[in-house]
């Protein structure tokens, strides 16, 4: 007696009664494993966002204008130097460059 169909393997149990075999039915949407997949997608966006630029056309000569922005602004990472002492040392540094050819100009006439 052969029927045209094989049987499936979970019909071809006795039945004691008791409802067939189904798969486990999927976790519901949510739940703390979706806040902890979304926080990690999160941080490797802002990751990716703070990054370094690699050219000076991504750092925004010429380029988008949210990171040139981002120079002038107290987010922005580095040396935070008051203007003053910025005046300060220039000045200072352009005084020792002319003093430094007036000495090589004096030590020049008295050696010769």
């Amino acid at each position: 007696m052969s029927s045209p169909r094989p049987s499936s393997p979970v019909n071809s149990a006795p039945s004691t009664g008791s409802t067939t075999a189904r798969p486990s039915s999927p976790k519901a949407p949510g739940g703390p494993a979706t806040a902890i997949r979304r926080k990690a997608a999160a941080d490797r966006a802002d990751k990716v966002a703070n990054a370094r630029p690699a050219s000076t056309r991504a750092a925004g000569a010429g380029g988008s204008s949210s990171t040139m922005l981002r120079l002038y602004t107290d987010e922005s990472p580095g040396l935070k130097v008051d203007p003053f002492v910025v005046m300060v040392l220039s000045i200072g540094f352009i005084i020792s460059v002319v003093m430094l050819h007036i000495l090589a100009k004096v030590t020049k006439r008295f050696s010769s």
